[in-house]
């Protein structure tokens, strides 16, 4: 009897996370029209972006898509997960996050499902991504695609956990919410390379992106679209995205243990 309680209390957190992930799922099921809006910003920035990428670079086009696409589906997992806190805010005015505190499920779940439920669109959007642009010559190591989604995963659950908790600490000021975010994300997107490379700009800019977890994940997530599995430039971004999610997830839980 012992054993098979323990047992139960040990898996209660993934069942509890399954619980929230099929949850937060069913208004994408039932309205499957902001999962194809949502694929709108990425191919505009292939297809007016891409061009001037390829132009300036001066390099084959395949080549220039094998190093910018990546950095797309990065910038999708950052403006996707870090939106987590804002339907936070909307449940908390609706009084539906309170009801949600007092259910016997574990706070690192609440994080959890709601940062892997942004995952899903991610992985339609990375599939359409690659079938868009494969004949204009990029190719996909279906092994290294793999991973990469896991990787963004693993960084999406820190950056969603920390949006989650900007919503608490902002709580009724959306302003607040909005402001502290557009202001964290530009940045950490200008300074990761992901759009234009950095080896031509500023030496503060190169300096300042150095210290910028993102960066060391977009230059993963190139590796492995390129079939490099072993280059080094993994395990940092590996590292940088467990650290991350780390601090997010114990960020998150602080602060909802602070908002009861």
């Amino acid at each position: 009897m012992t054993s098979i309680a323990t047992t139960t209390r040990a898996t209660s957190p993934v069942r509890d996370t399954a619980n929230v992930l099929v949850r937060e799922l069913r208004p994408v099921v039932r309205d499957p029209f902001s999962l194809i809006f949502s694929l709108l910003q990425p191919l505009v920035f292939l297809g007016l972006f891409g061009p001037l990428l390829v132009a300036s670079s001066g390099q084959p086009a395949s080549e220039t898509l094998q190093w910018f696409v990546p950095g797309i589906l990065v910038m999708i997992a950052l403006f996707g997960t870090g939106t987590t806190g804002a339907n936070l805010l909307f449940e908390m005015q609706t009084g539906s996050h309170e009801r949600t505190l007092v259910a016997p499920i574990a706070r690192s779940s609440l994080l959890i499902g709601r940062a892997l439920k942004e995952m899903v669109p991610i992985i339609v959007q990375a599939g359409v991504i690659a079938l868009v642009t494969i004949p204009f010559g990029f190719s996909v190591n279906p092994a290294g695609m793999v991973i990469g989604l896991v990787l963004l995963a693993v960084f999406g659950l820190g950056f969603g956990s920390l949006s989650y908790a900007l919503a608490l600490a902002s709580r009724n000021r959306d302003w607040m919410f909005w402001g502290v975010q557009q202001a964290t994300i530009f940045p950490l997107m200008i300074l990761s390379g992901m759009l234009l490379p950095l080896e031509g700009g500023p030496a503060w800019m190169q300096v300042a992106a150095a210290f910028n977890p993102l960066s060391y994940v977009v230059t993963a997530e190139r590796a492995l679209f390129a079939g490099d599995l072993s280059s080094p430039a993994v395990l940092w971004g590996f590292v940088a995205a467990i650290v991350l999610a780390a601090v997010g997830l114990a960020v998150g839980i602080r602060s909802m243990k602070k908002s009861r």
